[in-house]
């Protein structure tokens, strides 16, 4: 009869879990699966497990390494976690400690994305020395983003609040998908080729690092780098980062703060010229009132008759010049005000939005704008953007206008 050898749990797990640690292959492991369970911890530690269709595995992922996370995980995201197995005595349980974690096809693109960052940062383009300043009352901006998405009517509505006196020129460019990167790039180009404007805005609203990579492509960054024009770079929300932002002359969290940054408040302008005026009229009755003074005191000294025709001609001149000093500062306040409020009519206007508004559609072939029927031969697919969307469509039949 064998002899009986006995051990506690404590002993087991102890055992089971030296085992495991002295396995070389599992304190390196990359192990594909989609999360599930998935739980934050007020820790800032997060608890999950991977799945496939055959099993489940435990997993913890310290704070540390989430904070360090170019993502957010979700309850059924494919990804491919990097750690060790180790065992955790108390449940006699064993689990996957991550120290790193991928979206599933991320890995590829991140690995591409880093390799461009270093061979355009090896050319200089991120350096600073290479920033131009942003001008501060710009009188013309170019935009370049999709005229459909939300983006582009954050920028019109608060460029035309903040600054009415500004003209706004929209490029309709893709931002997504394929050709978006040429897309924007080409917008980029046109506005610095026709030198129409004071600065760029060039972005769109938030995504996927798939949605925004058009803006961590060689030839947007190359395009914003090689601008005469100021380019702000306003892509995606606060936590999004692309190369564009990195080479661009100014980056803005979020496309709102794009246009925030480029114009300045006219509303703070108008309180700054009320303070310059008051300041101003207050200057003048002091020098009014030192040269009344003056006068009194040479007609005190002086003989009375002899003059004081002369004075008094004085402070007439004194008080006309003042009087006519202040009508021509409240004049060009007037005109101003009246500029301002043109200004704002012309905006809302020319606005693109108002243009679609009154029905009127861009149709594209082949990510080219339209003008003229010959352009075009039956069959050809073309897209129209109409105000709250995109439409496909086949041409059927060509007619030339007489």
């Amino acid at each position: 009869m064998a002899e009986r050898r006995e051990a506690t749990v404590t002993q087991i797990n102890n055992y089971i879990k030296a085992i495991i640690e002295r396995t070389e292959v599992l304190q390196n492991v990359w192990i594909k699966g989609e999360i599930s369970n998935l739980k934050y911890h007020s820790s800032g530690h997060v608890y999950l497990t991977l799945k496939d269709e055959g099993g489940a595995l435990r997993a913890v992922m310290f704070k540390g390494a989430v904070m360090k996370l170019p993502f957010k995980m979700e309850n059924g995201m494919k990804v491919s976690a990097n750690g060790r197995i180790g065992v955790f005595e108390r449940d006699g349980a064993y689990q996957l400690y991550i120290e790193t974690m991928e979206q599933e096809g991320q890995g590829d693109l991140f690995k591409k994305l880093e390799e461009l960052r270093k061979k355009l940062s090896l050319e200089g383009l991120f350096d600073e020395r290479h920033k131009k300043p942003i001008p501060r009352y710009p009188q013309k901006v170019g935009v370049v983003t999709s005229p459909t998405g939300a983006a582009v009517r954050d920028i019109l509505n608060i460029l035309k609040r903040r600054y009415p006196l500004c003209e706004v020129y929209l490029y309709p460019a893709l931002v997504q998908g394929v050709n978006a990167a040429e897309s924007i790039a080409r917008g980029i180009e046109f506005f610095n080729r026709e030198n129409m404007v004071d600065v760029i805005i060039a972005g769109r609203g938030g995504g996927s690092i798939e949605d925004l990579w058009a803006f961590n492509e060689e030839v947007t960054v190359r395009a914003i780098f090689a601008s005469g024009i100021p380019v702000i770079s306003a892509v995606g929300h606060e936590t999004d980062f692309t190369l564009s932002d990195a080479v661009a002359d100014l980056r803005a969290p979020t496309p709102s703060a794009a246009a925030e940054i480029a114009v300045p408040d006219s509303e703070e302008l108008t309180l700054a010229l009320d303070k310059y005026r008051v300041r101003l009229k207050t200057l003048l009755l002091k020098k009014a009132e030192e040269s009344e003074t003056k006068l009194r005191l040479i007609s005190e000294r002086a003989s009375r008759e002899s003059f004081l025709r002369r004075i008094e001609n004085l402070m007439v001149t004194t008080d006309r010049t003042f009087d006519l000093l202040l009508k021509s500062f409240e004049g060009k306040v007037e005109r101003k005000t009246a500029l301002l409020s043109q200004s704002a009519a012309k905006l809302d206007a020319l606005s693109p939005l108002k243009v679609f508004d009154r029905g009127y559609s861009v149709a594209y072939h082949k990510d080219k704008v339209l003008k003229s029927v010959k352009e075009i031969e039956n069959n050809d697919t073309i897209h129209l953007v109409l105000k709250d969307g995109r439409v496909e469509a086949q041409v059927g039949r060509i007619e030339e206008a007489l």
